[in-house]
Formats: structure tokens, sequence, C-alpha cells
């Protein structure tokens, strides 16, 4: 064999240039034809850790949703029950035996037992407290996407004065933490709405209120970040010359090619509003009106019963913490099934 032939056999094979992908391949023609959005569902499929984080939340929805004909179905309500029939007076208000664990069996008219001192059945407070930490999460997280989303686009797109003007009320609404905007909105609405028939929705909305206002600053500079580069691109170029309005452009062009950031997101913001209705419901300036997981676990605090009664705690507990790490954990699959430059 000649030097001749042998030598761009050995220049090829020390070139760093990667290998290209053979177009007829099986695995090419399984790509071609596909939008970004089915590949990205194909490779969530494949990642099994995200298929159990999507049954556990799928299980958390079910559970919120039909928290009324689940607590039917096990024949227990949120009715306050006569505590003396639930409840042994001579053992530091804790439930009797007959009413399920730890203390008895498991029993199908409590499967959860009943709570310390009032007797409340455990199962229907751990439903629909379920569905209202959802609720709140999840409409808090609409409407901060929304506003988010809406704010970044116009100070990406704009820039100039528009965007500096935007960027300093992001920067300002940064400087100013839920927790104290919580603590100061709290005595208000209390003082003010205490004596109302509606006060736990008033609550529950200016909870919601306080959590969207103060959460959507992140969206807003994801957004505005995506919109300073995808704004140079030929497409919108293009729509500029053919005269399109701003508004076709900013939801027609753009907002199409923001679905991944958008959605990775309410994947961030879900989980922590989540945790931070159930902590806010602990401090007692949340939802202290009604039920929640929140102040179950206030309650489940008390030294007596943690001693004695600890799954009245470690129940509402679990359940936030298994919500939480879920959708975390679905958020970070999701991020990187969107991401066309990962290989997990």
């Amino acid at each position: 064999m000649s030097a001749e032939t042998a030598g761009p056999e050995t220049l090829g094979s020390l070139s760093n240039e990667p290998d290209r992908q053979d177009p007829n391949s099986q695995q090419a023609k399984e790509i071609a034809g596909k939008s970004p959005i089915r590949i990205a569902l194909g490779r969530l499929v494949r990642d099994k850790i995200a298929v159990v984080c999507a049954v556990v939340v799928l299980f958390f929805i079910i559970c919120a949703v039909f928290a009324g004909p689940i607590s039917s179905l096990f024949g227990v309500s949120l009715e306050t029950p006569l505590a003396s029939e639930r409840v042994d007076g001579l053992n530091n208000g804790l439930p009797k035996p007959e009413m399920g664990p730890p203390n008895g069996p498991f029993t199908w008219d409590h499967p959860m037992g009943v709570a310390p001192r009032t007797g409340e059945d455990n199962l229907a407070y751990w439903l629909h407290g379920c569905r209202v930490s959802l609720i709140i999460a999840t409409t808090a997280t609409a409407f901060a996407s929304i506003l988010g989303t809406i704010v970044g686009l116009l100070a990406g797109f704009l820039g100039g004065t528009v965007d500096k003007v935007l960027s300093f009320f992001i920067d300002a609404f940064l400087t100013i933490p839920y927790l104290l905007a919580a603590l100061t909105l709290a005595p208000i609405i209390n003082e003010r709405f205490s004596l109302s028939d509606n006060y736990g929705t008033i609550q529950k909305t200016s909870l919601i209120i306080v959590l969207a206002t103060l959460g959507w600053m992140g969206t807003a500079r994801l957004i505005r970040g995506e919109v300073l580069a995808l704004r140079e691109r030929e497409f919108v170029q293009a729509a500029r010359v053919m005269g399109m309005p701003t508004s076709r452009i900013l939801f027609k062009e753009l907002l199409p090619n923001l679905a991944a950031p958008i959605i990775i997101s309410v994947s961030l913001m879900l989980p922590a509003f989540v945790a931070a209705e159930a902590g806010l419901a602990y401090l007692g300036i949340g939802v202290t009106d009604g039920v929640s997981w929140g102040q179950t676990i206030l309650k489940g605090t008390n030294l007596t019963f943690f001693r004695e009664y600890p799954q009245y705690l470690w129940q509402p507990l679990l359940g936030v913490v298994a919500l939480v790490l879920a959708l975390n954990l679905l958020g970070d699959a999701l991020r990187d099934a969107l991401d066309p430059k990962t290989r997990r």
C-alpha cells in the first residue's frame, strides 16, 4: 500500500470533526418530519424519572379535582363531628383506638385516622387541603406567567425607553420579598374582612394576588433575554420589512418560539408557590379560615401530638414534600427534553 493511499486515511482518523449523521439512517428517519414539541415529548416519555413524577403529579391533580367524590367514596367529610364520639378525653384528647392508627387497627371508616381533640377526619382534610394548595398555586402561576411573558416581550422587542422603564419596575419588584408583603397585607385583610361571610375566599384571593404580583419578575427577565436574541433573526426582520404590526410580530412570530422557556418558567414557579402557600398558612398569614395543609402542619407541631400521634403532622407534610419534589423533577426533565443541546 503506497503512502499516498495511507495518508488521507490517517488524517481522516485523526480529524476532530464530528461524524455527520447519515440522512438515510433509521434515527434520522424517525426525527424527520417531527415538530420540536413532538421530539421533546418523545424524549420525555423515555425518561423514567419524568414518567414517575408525572404519575405522582397526576395523582395529586386527581385528588384535588375530585376531592369531594373521593371523600364521599370513603364516607368521610369536612363536617365537624361531636368530639366526644371520636376523641378520648382522658388521653390528652387523642383519637379513640377504634378510630384507626396509630392507637388502633386500620379502618375504612377513617383510613388516615382522625384529628386530635376535634375528631375531624384526616383524609377529608388532606384531600381538600391538596385542592386549596393546587388551586392557589396554579392560579397564581397562570397570572404571574401571563404578566411576566407580556412584560418580557414588550421590554425585549421595543427596547429603548420602554425597556429601561420596564426593567426598572422588574428590579423594583425584585427588592420586595413576598413574605414581607404577606405580613403587611394579612393584618389589613383580617381587620377589614374578618366579619365577612366570604372571608375565606377573600383570603385565598389576596394570597393569589400577593404570589402573582411578586412572582412574575423571573419570567419577565427570562423572556426579555430570549426576545433580545430572537428580534435580530431573519424571520423577525422579514416581518418588519413586510409592515407587519407589532402586536402580530409579538404574538404570532415571537411567542411560538418562546414556548420552551415559558414551560420551564411555569415548571419552576408552580412548586415554589405550592411550598409558599403551605409555609404562609403555617405562619398564620396565608389561608387561616378554611382547610389548608399548612394549617394542619401548624396544629400537628403540638409537642403532645407529635410524640403520641405523629401521623397528624406527617400526612400533610409528606403531601407537600412529594408534590413539590415531583414538580421540581418534572420541571428539570421538561427543561432537558426541550433543550436540543442536551443528550440526556
